[in-house]
């Protein structure tokens, strides 16, 4: 997989920061942020999908939607990502 950084947490100090990344060979996208742990939002989110083992719900916070849509609209435009 080869990602690339598209976008981090404007309010970051620089550890532990959510982040969007894109792998540029499939185009998929990699989130990073706090796991989601709470009961009532784990439940919320099993009564319409997984998610399965493999997978994990992350939290991604409201001062990032901005950023994340600007990036996906860049990749948009890219002809070097699927």
């Amino acid at each position: 997989m080869r990602l690339r950084f598209l976008a981090i947490d404007p309010d970051t100090d620089g550890d532990d920061c959510p982040a969007l990344h894109v792998d540029e060979e499939t185009g998929n996208l990699a989130f990073i942020g706090e796991t989601i742990t709470d009961a009532d939002d784990l439940a919320a989110i099993k009564a319409h999908t997984g998610p399965k083992a493999s997978e994990t719900a992350v939290i991604m916070p409201a001062r990032m939607r901005k950023l994340i849509l600007e990036a996906l609209r860049d990749l948009e435009d890219d002809p070097a990502v699927p």
